[in-house]
């Protein structure tokens, strides 16, 4: 049987004791972090395992709907001003949720039940109004307009709440650009069209720039959370690229992957893609030009591996690509030409790090990063994007992996203080020791932009994973 098949029902409590030390050793938040998401002491949680640096399901309500209730109170207002709406309008059906749905409603929920009907109203105090005209209340933090009757019912109430309000602007989710903000199915806006009266039809107006800045935006509640969440991932990392997991000859890069995505489950971590594990080795060609370098096999010794993963906890998630080396026999560390090469990574993240500006676009943040690289003879790609309540989050595209020039729409947007961004990209180095062949680093790290300089959130990867 392949052993990383054995290991979850062989080693929990080995396997736990070692993760959690090696969470408690990626963790650099300040201790205000650990009471929520530990229910035990530092010291506790290495004696108790890993797991119990996650709460339960249950247990994460809470924490979830104060964040929430924090957002609702102290974010939203600002973003409407500054989006120039006086009301936001979020429709959604069950099965059929508006992407932006679940960013708004208190948990637990699982559906938007029948239709659901949230109202923000801006107040000329600059308050806003939270409402819902829903047969079902949804409770705090939002106040019933209406409940129960029949669907025509709600719709009248809905059109009724409109016109007693009067407001001038009138966001609804529609977006040619962000599939965010383009949640409002053409069924439901029909049906808004028809219940409103025809003087009010041309107050509607898309909110798409409120949609992008209510995702893309940090506040501190959230920024205190990021750090043990993306360390949550990093662990797992370590984990999976270790010698308690790979065995040399037998293991396959699709049984990393697995064992990530069970390791997470077992954790009750969603995860927001399968994660992914490939190898590169020498006479495994990697051009100078080739835009992935990177096979699925058994793994040997003497190959460079790499894995994407991604999860959320807490509404928040994690993009994160990590490097290990699997050591041939009587190594005790890589070759020096692939640690010169991670070494040539960070110099990469650092150059584009330094290109974060508040009002800066993210295509005049590649172009400058580009600059910066060729002037150091970096090979570099840069393909950054934001982070958030979803992996990929809405905000300023820094480049894609397939286009290293200018990206429409998405480009375009400003770089906005706390945010949070999957600084992510690949530089390409020939190694000596493998006769001059190409080696592709590739790293992802999530940060936060605090509006002066950006914050690796769990640290970042400045030496090898070794699987010994």
């Amino acid at each position: 049987m392949n052993p990383v098949r054995q290991s979850p029902h062989r080693h929990d409590a080995s396997r736990n004791r070692r993760l959690a030390a090696i969470l408690i050793a990626i963790l650099s938040v300040s201790s205000a972090v650990l009471p929520v998401l530990l229910p035990v002491t530092v010291a506790g949680a290495a004696e108790t395992g890993f797991a119990r640096a996650v709460l339960a399901p249950r247990d994460r309500i809470e924490p979830e709907n104060r964040i929430l209730s924090e957002r609702l109170d102290h974010l939203l207002p600002g973003l409407m001003a500054e989006a120039g709406l006086d009301m936001w309008l979020v429709l959604a059906r069950e099965y059929a949720e508006d992407p932006v749905y679940f960013t708004l409603v208190p948990q637990p929920s699982h559906a938007a039940r029948r239709t659901t009907m949230l109202v923000f109203h801006r107040r000329p105090d600059g308050g806003v109004d939270r409402l819902s005209v829903n047969r079902y209340p949804l409770g705090p933090p939002y106040e019933s307009a209406w409940s129960g009757g029949d669907l025509d019912q709600q719709w009248q109430a809905l059109a009724d709440l409109i016109v007693a309000r009067d407001p001038a602007r009138i966001g609804i989710n529609v977006s040619p650009d962000w599939a965010v903000a383009d949640g409002l199915t053409k069924g439901l806006h029909q049906r808004l069209l028809k219940v409103l009266p025809e003087s009010h039809h041309a107050r509607l107006t898309s909110a798409e720039t409120l949609v992008v800045r209510w995702l893309e935006s940090r506040i501190a509640s959230e920024a205190t959370l990021y750090p043990a969440i993306v360390a949550l991932a990093r662990g797992v990392i370590a984990e999976a690229f270790s010698g308690r997991v790979i065995v040399p000859g037998v293991t396959h890069t699709s049984d990393v992957a697995w064992y990530i995505r069970e390791r997470f489950e077992a954790l009750d971590l969603p995860v927001w893609f399968m994660p992914y594990v490939n190898l590169q080795r020498p006479g495994v060609a990697c051009a100078r030009d080739q835009p992935f370098c990177g096979i699925e096999a058994v793994i040997q010794p003497g190959d460079v591996l790499h894995t994407d993963v991604g999860i959320c906890y807490l509404k928040l998630c994690t993009d994160t690509q990590e490097m290990a080396y699997v050591a041939r026999p009587g190594e005790q560390q890589p070759p020096a030409g692939l640690r010169a090469a991670l070494t040539q990574g960070n110099r990469w993240q650092d150059l584009l790090t330094a290109e974060f500006v508040t009002g800066r676009t993210g295509n005049a943040i590649l172009a400058a990063t580009r600059r910066a690289a060729e002037a150091e003879r970096l090979l570099a790609s840069t393909y950054s994007h934001p982070l958030g309540l979803f992996g990929h989050a809405p905000g300023p595209t820094i480049g894609m992996w397939d286009n290293q020039g200018p990206t429409p729409i998405q480009g375009d947007w400003p770089l906005h203080p706390m945010t949070a961004y999957a600084i992510e990209g690949n530089i390409k180095a020939q190694v000596a020791e493998w006769g001059g062949q190409w080696v592709q680093i590739k790293l992802e790290q999530s940060a936060l932009f605090d509006g002066q300089r950006v914050q690796y959130l769990a640290g970042r990867q400045t030496e090898w994973h070794l699987v010994d």
